[in-house]
């Protein structure tokens, strides 16, 4: 039964989304401002307002008083289409639409200079790794019948500025706590079809840290650098097992195991997950003083990702025999190019653009429908207005996804070969206050 095993693949994929839709890599945010997000988030060698916390902490040390910048991005989440055949379908191609849905990440962040000395501090509240999938419960991909994860980052931050270098430095603390929850469908064509439904709910708290380091070589030149760390998340949780089949009627042993109609079996549940360190290097050059231009190079560590296991504390044959089976993820390692500008038309008003390109560190063994990713192309557009105490930044982007052809993977046993097709659009906006 090898649809089995899609459950933990689902429930792995959902964790790891709390590391998290930014779209990086996998189903990581790198949005995480209005300003960057217009420029491709080519943002870590500028830095110069409070979403640097996000891009490179050390660009706070620059920043003059106190200020805050709260910002709220929406995305809506890639339009996937599949087209292909799927056992229940086989052998006819049929055509299915993952559920659209818009979701909001919020962020905030605080700066505080110190007068006396060149120190500064700073607060970041943000989200890197959202995640919201569903499809149509009646459809041949009703495995994944909904996954939700709703992680939130604390960071506090010091940044220091040595004036006789040009050279700012800064180290802050990551705190992440992560909630996600999950819905799936047991499906075996060969048993009657539905089996039953998996609910699962768990939470984990994360420790790691960031690094920075901002060198302005020249007043027409600078270089950025960040290092984000891998954060361990332990996650403690509830799961319930719904059956939606006569299990009397099931060969052995399966009659032993998948648990009658309208029978629940709960079980607490715990699962060990690295979030992958990430890395960024940074240019930003100003050829003219109304112009700069960015490139950033950025490397995101998801091998740490091999595979995913569930533990179940529950004697249930269900669990320990069927749910408790690890899944190999087998992810790569990756890297993002981020290509930005902005030019100012006047002392209130700045236009910028972007481009990126992300590659996916999905290989094509354990692609499947819970995250059906691709290289993607990001085209970005937004401009700021703004004054010696306040500013309002907007952005849009468009993400185009590489098709992604699948043949069957472990984490898919109902696909037999289809294509998926993916776009997404991405809408930032932010307010800094400068007290």
């Amino acid at each position: 039964m090898k649809c089995y095993f899609l459950i933990p693949a689902l429930v792995g994929t959902a964790v790891v989304a709390i590391t998290g839709i930014s779209h990086a890599s996998g189903n990581k945010i790198t949005e995480q401002s209005a300003k960057a997000q217009a420029m491709g988030n080519a943002f870590a060698a500028q830095a110069d307002d409070p979403s640097a916390l996000a891009y490179n902490p050390a660009g706070i040390a620059y920043l003059k008083g106190r200020q805050i910048q709260i910002g709220y991005g929406v995305v809506l989440l890639p339009q996937t289409e599949f087209n292909g055949v799927t056992n229940i379908s086989s052998p006819n191609t049929t055509s299915e639409m993952a559920n659209g849905d818009l979701v909001a990440v919020p962020t905030v962040y605080l700066t505080h200079e110190v007068t006396s000395i060149p120190l500064s501090f700073g607060l970041g509240v943000n989200s890197f790794f959202p995640l919201v999938k569903r499809w149509d419960e009646g459809g041949g991909l009703r495995e994944v019948a909904s996954i939700s994860i709703k992680p939130v980052n604390f960071q506090p931050t010091l940044a220091y500025r040595f004036d006789d270098l040009n050279l700012a430095v800064a180290a802050a603390a990551d705190i992440t706590y992560a909630r996600f929850s999950s819905e799936c469908f047991l499906y075996n064509g060969a048993l009657g079809g539905n089996l039953g439904m998996l609910g699962l709910d768990a939470t984990a708290v994360g420790y790691g840290y960031t690094l920075g380091l901002l060198w302005k070589a020249t007043p027409a030149l600078s270089f950025g650098a960040s290092y984000r760390s891998k954060i361990d998340l332990k996650f403690d949780g509830d799961a319930n097992f719904m059956g939606l089949a006569n299990s009397a009627s099931l060969p052995p042993p399966y009659n032993a195991v998948v648990p009658g109609s309208g029978t629940t079996v709960r079980s607490r549940l715990s699962a060990d997950y690295t979030l992958p360190d990430n890395a960024i290097l940074a240019v930003a050059w100003k050829p003219v003083q109304k112009v700069t231009l960015e490139f950033d190079a950025e490397h995101t560590g998801w091998s740490s990702y091999k595979e995913f296991k569930v533990d179940y504390q529950s004697s249930a044959p269900i669990y320990a025999a069927v749910l408790s089976q690890p899944v190999p993820k087998k992810w790569h390692d990756v890297w993002s190019y981020h290509f930005g500008g902005q030019y100012s038309v006047n002392d209130y008003v700045d236009l910028r653009s972007g481009y990126t390109y992300e590659e996916n560190p999905v290989p094509d063994s354990t692609l499947g429908s819970d995250l059906p990713d691709a290289n993607r192309h990001y085209f970005s557009v937004g401009t700021g207005v703004h004054n010696a105490k306040a500013a309002v930044d907007f952005a849009y982007t468009y993400v185009l996804f590489d098709d992604r052809t699948i043949s069957s993977s472990a984490n898919n046993p109902q696909i037999k070969n289809g294509t998926f097709k993916s776009d997404a659009h991405l809408l930032g906006i932010s307010l800094t206050c400068k007290f």
